[in-house]
């Protein structure tokens, strides 16, 4: 029987495979597509391969025992995102206007990172503490993996030329089972555990485990479908204020919405935009880029209510419940809170997930945008409540 890597081994395996696919999501577009920034909450592709190279280089290779010269000092500031503990930043909202370095450039960064990091899990001597940076930073490329689909598509919606990123893709595949109609799943509740358990992988805000008490509860055995979602919109949905949250009610109307992100109506019928390409409006796939306040006011239409975060980890432990992972995060009643006992992470790393706890909304599960790997049980992405570019829906709680 092959006996398991170590563990420095594994990760430079998995390390490999990780940078591989971020380029390979990239590959095929143009430098110019991996430049565009369409709002300030999502930054250029060019960015995203830029700053998680910045991750390994500031808090690995600076940090080792024989650290390299940096590839190029000024990438301190430029790809340094929100961690205030290491220095300056450029502002957030300006990524796009960064034209230098050039794609081309920032690819020869990504090379120069890899070798040194290669060459530094090849040390037999290297401590937890950076292995478990380096499985940190792997984890935090894949979420980024699915930030470059999230962004590139908003990015494309927004020329009128409606570009595709590949031919084909799961951005709204079928699924069986809408036309039966939705079921709920019973669940008797009482004192659980929740959190992340076991020697794998999560994050700082994924744990302590700890104790929450729920009542019964029904949490429906699939997501909203677009046809459900239709169904509100042509019952009045975006013009009934008793269905929405008076904030709601107000952004909603500020903004226009009347519709989910990405949607069209024309005289062929509703149209949604995906990443490849403008498509008819498939009424069976899962409903998704909607918002916690169209959520929210969806699920008070159809007699129901979103499930907390709580009752969603419980109810995932099921095998009844279809597209918990790999079609849409599901938006849940909970904010974005410590858990009991939390503690960040020591040093710059801590400001990865503790100081966004506040005004966000947690949501469950994974999208089709997510590594596969990525996913799992206790994982808590959070995003604000008017937030919709992220392949967000709902699944409904009684």
């Amino acid at each position: 029987m092959p006996q398991p890597l170590p563990r420095a081994a594994s990760l430079a395996a998995r390390f490999h495979k990780v940078r591989a696919h971020s380029l390979a999501l990239v590959h095929g577009l143009s430098a110019e597509d991996c430049q565009l920034q369409s709002m300030p909450d999502a930054s250029p592709l060019k960015w995203h391969l830029a700053h998680t190279s910045w991750f390994f280089e500031t808090f690995l290779l600076a940090e080792s025992k024989h650290p390299p010269p940096p590839f190029d000092p000024a990438f301190k500031v430029l790809f340094n995102s929100y961690y205030i503990g290491v220095g300056e930043r450029h502002l957030r909202a300006e990524r796009g206007l960064l034209s230098r370095p050039g794609l081309d450039r920032v690819l020869q960064y990504r090379d120069h990172v890899d070798r040194h990091m290669l060459a530094l899990l090849a040390d037999s001597e290297l401590r937890d503490t950076e292995l478990d940076l380096i499985e940190l930073g792997l984890q935090h490329e894949q979420q980024h993996q699915e930030l470059i689909l999230t962004d590139l598509k908003h990015h494309f919606s927004c020329n009128p030329l409606a570009p595709a990123w590949r031919a084909e893709s799961a951005d709204q595949s079928p699924r069986a089972g809408d036309d039966l109609g939705v079921a709920f799943q019973t669940y008797s509740g009482g004192l659980i555990e929740i959190g992340h358990q076991g020697s794998g992988f999560g994050f700082d805000n994924e744990r302590p485990r700890h104790r929450v008490w729920l009542e019964p509860f029904e949490l429906a055995t699939r997501n909203v479908s677009n046809g459900e979602f239709l169904a509100f919109m042509l019952d009045g949905g975006y013009r009934r204020p008793e269905l929405w949250l008076s904030e709601a009610w107000d952004h909603i109307g500020l903004h226009g919405w009347q519709a989910p992100l990405y949607w069209q109506h024309d005289e062929q019928g509703w149209s949604v935009f995906t990443l490849h390409g403008r498509v008819p409006l498939n009424h069976h796939a899962p409903v998704s880029h909607i918002s916690f306040y169209e959520a929210d006011a969806y699920a008070r239409w159809a007699a129901a209510r979103l499930p907390t975060e709580a009752e969603w980890e419980l109810a995932a432990q099921s095998e009844d419940l279809a597209g918990l992972h790999g079609e849409v995060w599901q938006w849940t009643n909970s904010s974005y809170l410590a858990y009991p006992g939390y503690q960040p992470a020591a040093g710059a790393v801590g400001e990865y997930n503790g100081k966004f706890m506040l005004n966000q909304m947690v949501l469950r599960g994974s999208s089709v945008a997510t590594p596969e790997s990525h996913a799992r049980h206790s994982y808590r992405n959070f995003f604000p409540a008017q937030a919709r570019w992220q392949f967000s829906g709902v699944r409904l709680a009684r």
